[in-house]
């Protein structure tokens, strides 16, 4: 059982974290921060947290557990903030989308031995953000990716497992820089070409007949394109090596398909498409047959 749980950032990942938790009674208390009083006062009127200051260095005092969920950009200002003030025995984790860029801001601040950091991050979410989108099931049977270094106590790895798992997460570990590759093409890049898609039709000169007549092909294909604008920017700064190598695989990739489409080349455009259409069906009839099975 935490005793004081610290939730940096009261939005739907860390709101959602502290209603699982809440459910679970698994912290005497909570006790969110951030810049604005207002979406605070609101995380407490849900009953999200149970209390909240503007004092990051107030906050982290005799603190447990303390979660950075703000966006990537905001880190190292945030972890500079809280140092001076930190309890030595506090674990300190994340719900950052990217883990090199946090792993080398923790680095910086705390001193490369640090052993109470546990990188972390939930992949899961909902295109609605802020506290009122906060639900006490969003970790449900979802993975949440542990991204401890070696000299990562384990006893702090332990907690941070035992605290994810009370959500009804499902744990898994790999190293940093997989884990940065692995998102970037999973979800940084997908979240890239729905917002350039969009972005693209709207610079169209008929862009309002587009837009009138978009079918739910381009409802679910943008569908994304609805999350926070602030938190993927950052995630594209903070992760844009692996972001940039998955763009330039997929430019080569559509040019393939153009050339195919150029030449009127029907069989080999079949060919490709049937493959892919194939992987993305194995893909799914997986992940049902796994649902059917738990």
């Amino acid at each position: 059982m935490i005793k004081k749980l610290v939730i940096f950032g009261v939005g739907l990942i860390g709101g959602s974290l502290a209603l699982a938790l809440r459910e679970a009674d698994y912290c005497q208390t909570i006790v969110g921060c951030s810049r604005n009083a207002a979406h605070l006062q609101k995380a407490v009127d849900l009953g999200v947290i149970d209390s909240f200051t503007l004092d990051p260095q107030e906050a982290v005092q005799d603190a447990d557990v303390v979660l950075l969920a703000v966006p990537m950009g905001a880190m190292g200002r945030l972890l500079q903030q809280i140092k001076p003030a930190l309890p030595a025995e506090a674990i300190l984790t994340d719900a950052g989308s990217t883990k090199g860029s946090i792993v080398a801001e923790v680095e910086q601040v705390f001193g490369k031995d640090y052993s109470r950091f546990v990188p972390g991050h939930p992949i899961a979410g909902r295109e609605k953000s802020g506290v009122e989108a906060a639900i006490p099931d969003l970790y449900h049977e979802r993975r949440v990716i542990l991204t401890p270094l070696p000299h990562t106590d384990p006893d702090a790895v332990a907690k941070v497992e035992a605290m994810w798992k009370v959500t009804g997460a499902m744990l898994e570990s790999m190293p940093v820089a997989l884990h940065d590759r692995v998102l970037a093409a999973t979800s940084h890049l997908p979240h890239v070409l729905a917002f350039s898609l969009v972005d693209t039709l709207l610079n169209m000169p008929q862009r309002e007949d587009i837009l009138r007549y978009a079918a739910g092909g381009f409802r679910d294909f943008t569908r994304i394109a609805s999350s926070d604008p602030v938190m993927w920017r950052d995630i594209c700064l903070t992760n844009s090596e692996a972001i940039l190598a998955m763009i330039a695989a997929f430019q080569n990739n559509l040019g393939e398909f153009a050339a195919l489409i150029r030449e009127q080349d029907a069989e080999a455009l079949h060919m490709r498409m049937e493959k892919a259409k194939q992987a993305r069906d194995n893909y799914v009839a997986q992940f049902e047959k796994q649902d059917t099975s738990e």
